[in-house]
């Protein structure tokens, strides 16, 4: 939504015809003789060694999966092995011209990315730069290794610590690069330009588009790589992250000194297959897959269609793509044909390819191609090529000796040391600004309009014990604008993005006038594209920036469930704590719009591990819990009730102060003393249980205290488990269904620390286990204040002359589990 771009009829409506451009097909077609001007010998002979570095790199991988040996060494390898046998001039064409500034998204087939890259990048740095690099990587643990066992130059030890730090990670080592935590499919080496392979198809791609939005926005140099497969055309995250890269606002509304494109290339190696399915002619329907760039921008996304099996070809189209990312007229595709000999792992035994067509792809295999060049042409002797490749397997088995010695290459040994996964899991930094550089804001923020009608609305919700009217006081959503305007004068390296931010406010006005002090580059709309908001924030992150992605309803979870749940969560221990992810993620909860716009699925974050999850509904713990949320590192799940948004502050004494202030995360807060019954909530139900409180005490003479526990992931139960000793009874409630809810874990972790404290079991209370209905029926699937009174009288104690409404006895409860319900 913006005003600054008229939609005119006369020209939407006006006749035409919509026309596209040419797109190439493997135009590329000069040999070795045809660019010997162009490339050293050097060059030509570094191109071939890390061919068959990658070669036999796999080879090594699918012999020991196969014969359980490589160069008859016995090692049991059980992990995954994707292997990319066939496609090896793909990944050394793409990586010749890049160096450590650019940066290299894989999947889980991208071991040839990984050593090309990585070969590359080596190269193009010093003896001094190399030694600074492998002394700091994991202590200088792989180095020390290399220096143990062999005697070179620092070049030649820089590739015996890369592919070391590789197998070590693979085999599931401490020496590995990410401690053995990463394995095959994740592998990376972030020095080298090297960021996480993903195990999940297509999973990069929304993260290369946020790692070249950190770049476009930080000025940065290089470029950002997207590797994927063709099969992960069928993916929508991939299609929502191209679009998130060309949308038009980059080049319409975008500041001076920020408009131009992504610099993200989307490179899919297409071998002709998905898993199994025949990409052309069975699973897809594009026929070719570079004509999908026609589909996103007008400029095609410049895309061709280019012979992999060509190493030459894939390095001039890197050389032209590249530059055009540079010069801002990003994003960019390549097709790149190529084939895979192997299957889909080694476990494929090719049921759906015929021999016949293997036979034919094989017969043009590039190394074999690229050695009789290199013969031909004078390059290398024919002997000179028989020693390389004896050099190669001596490199490889080498390393894979040293990888595989539990004496060399121990693992993490989790019973002497227990937190050695656990002390990757948060990395629980306090970093106020993830970059020490100038913020670019639109102007001070003591001008922004919003921030100047603050000042004339009371900050306490209350006045001589009387709740004030809404429309007289700071609201919760005004105090997450507070803290997100302030992050925003500090923090340089902050974005928001997601649906609606910009002008309109977010769909609750919590951003409203936001856009008077912050620039576009900085603040702007997304597409309706979920898993795209999710991902770029990781990909962002991941590079060193802080991001504040906001889903309307947390019923969209389920849009961006990978992204949010496999990547945002699992990134920081994955590699072992050398990427921090500085994501608060704001989701709305819902109520009136029914079945799919009302659910609480905090449920759902809790479950999966590595994410924070906070839920505030006041709005003085609104303000100071996203306050220490985006000071922190850490992937923050921010919830937010809709209902609750024009609320004043009613329970501090003070109201909502006007200065910084932070709450710990995991800390629950006492609201209301007493001293009969505990009361805990999550979220909306507070209010419902402070009702419920009213009727017990005022009825029944029952004092009951209530707490807040405005945080779900980590929590703090001492202060829940001294309120209990106190009452010996609780009732623990949230508007999340109850089936399967983080209620039930909260019961049963009270009722094994404080069995003989409690006069009776801990009480959940939860929304049924329904779709969520019409708001004239939500009475009846929320929990409201009689829910309260009808289970206390049911599960803890009889209440006097008490007649429930609703029924929490066992056999009720037995019936509902049985039907599911």
């Amino acid at each position: 939504m913006t005003k600054e771009l008229y939609i005119n009829p006369a020209q939407i409506r006006a006749r035409g015809v919509a026309a596209f451009k040419d797109i190439p097909l493997n135009n590329y077609q000069k040999r070795m003789k045809d660019v010997l001007g162009e490339f050293s010998k050097e060059d030509l002979t570094n191109i071939f060694f890390d061919m068959l570095t990658i070669r036999e790199f796999e080879t090594m991988m699918q012999d020991l999966r196969l014969t359980g040996k490589y160069c008859d060494v016995a090692y049991n390898y059980s992990g995954p092995a994707h292997l990319g046998i066939g496609q090896e001039s793909v990944a050394v064409g793409q990586a010749f011209l890049l160096d450590r500034d650019d940066a290299v998204f894989g999947t889980h087939r991208s071991h040839g990315e990984l050593i090309a890259k990585g070969f590359s990048a080596l190269r193009k740095l010093t003896d001094q730069e190399l030694e600074e690099i492998m002394e700091q990587s994991n202590d200088g643990a792989q180095y020390r290794v290399v220096k143990e066992h062999f005697s070179l130059g620092i070049h030649e030890s820089a590739k015996r610590f890369y592919l070391y730090g590789i197998m070590a990670e693979i085999f599931g080592r401490k020496n590995g690069f990410a401690e053995g935590l990463g394995n095959s499919m994740h592998a990376f080496f972030i020095p080298f330009g090297v960021y996480p392979n993903n195990a999940i198809v297509g999973g990069s791609a929304p993260i290369a588009t946020g790692a070249a939005l950190y770049k476009k926005n930080m000025k940065k140099k290089g470029i950002v790589v997207a590797n994927a497969g063709d099969g992960s055309l069928g993916c929508g995250p991939v299609w929502e992250s191209m679009n998130f890269a060309s949308m038009d606002q980059y080049h319409t509304l975008w500041e001076e000194g920020y408009k131009g494109g992504l610099p993200v290339l989307f490179n899919f190696n297409n071998n002709g297959y998905g898993m199994g399915g025949q990409t052309s002619g069975e699973t897809m329907a594009y026929g070719i897959l570079a004509r999908a760039g026609a589909g996103i921008n007008p400029d095609q996304m410049h895309a061709e269609r280019v012979d992999g099996f060509n190493v030459f070809a894939v390095i001039d189209a890197m050389k032209r793509k590249k530059r055009l990312l540079e010069e801002g007229k990003g994003p960019a595709l390549l097709d790149v044909i190529t084939y895979r000999f192997s299957g889909h792992s080694t476990s494929d035994a090719n049921p759906n390819r015929t021999q016949e067509e293997i036979n034919a792809w094989e017969a043009q295999d590039a190394i074999a191609d690229y050695e009789k060049q290199l013969v031909e042409n004078n390059i290398l002797t024919k002997d000179q090529t028989v020693s390389l490749r004896e050099e190669v397997r001596d490199l490889i088995l080498s390393v894979f000796r040293l990888a595989i010695d539990d004496s060399v290459s121990p693992r993490m040994d989790l019973q002497k040391e227990p937190d050695s996964i656990e002390k990757y899991m948060y990395s629980n930094q306090h970093i106020p600004k993830m970059a020490d550089i100038p913020v670019d804001v639109c102007a001070p923020k003591e001008k922004n309009p919003r921030l100047q009608r603050l000042q004339k609305k009371s900050r306490d919700g209350m006045k001589n014990g009387r709740e004030l009217p809404s429309s007289a006081v700071l609201q919760l959503r005004d105090a997450i604008f507070e803290s997100v305007l302030d992050k925003f004068y500090e923090d340089p390296t902050l974005v928001s993005f997601g649906e609606d931010l910009r002008i309109w406010g977010s769909a609750y006005g919590a951003y409203k006038d936001l856009d008077k002090s912050v620039p576009y580059h900085r603040l702007f709309n997304s597409g309706i594209s979920e898993s795209a908001i999710v991902g770029a924030s990781v990909g962002y992150a991941m590079m060193g920036g802080r991001a504040l992605p906001e889903l309307m309803y947390c019923d969209f979870l389920g849009r961006a469930g990978d992204e949010v749940l496999n990547q945002l969560a699992k990134w920081q221990a994955m590699t072992a704590g050398q990427v921090k992810m500085p994501v608060v993620l704001r989701m709305g909860v819902g109520a009136k719009y029914g079945a799919q716009h009302s659910q609480d699925w905090s449920s759902i974050c809790a479950h999966v591990p590595g994410l924070k999850i906070v839920f505030p509904v006041t709005p003085y713990d609104a303000k100071g819990l996203l306050n220490t949320a985006l000071s922190g590192t850490d992937p923050v799940i921010y919830l937010e009730s809709q209902s609750l948004y024009g609320i004043g502050e009613t329970f501090h004494e003070g109201g909502v102060p006007e200065n910084y202030y932070e709450i710990p995360i995991g800390e629950p807060d006492i609201k209301k003393n007493g001293s009969d019954l505990t009361i805990l909530t999550i979220g909306a139900t507070l209010y419902k249980a402070m009702e419920a409180a009213t009727l017990f005490e005022e009825q029944y003479g029952i004092s009951t205290e209530i707490i807040d526990a405005r945080s779900i992931v980590p929590f703090n139960f001492a202060p829940v488990q001294e309120s209990v000793k106190k009452t010996g009874r609780i009732i623990i409630a949230s508007d999340a269904c109850q089936k399967g809810s983080i209620i039930n874990d909260f019961a049963q972790n009270l009722c094994s620390s404080l069995f003989n404290y409690l006069d009776a079991p801990p009480v959940v209370l939860g929304a049924r286990n329904w779709i969520t209905p019409v708001y004239e029926l939500e009475d009846s699937f929320f929990p409201q204040a009689d829910w309260f009174l009808d289970a206390y009288h049911q599960k803890i104690q009889p209440l006097p002359d008490y007649t429930p409404r609703h029924s929490f006895s066992v056999a009720e409860m037995d019936r509902r589990n049985k039907a599911g319900v």
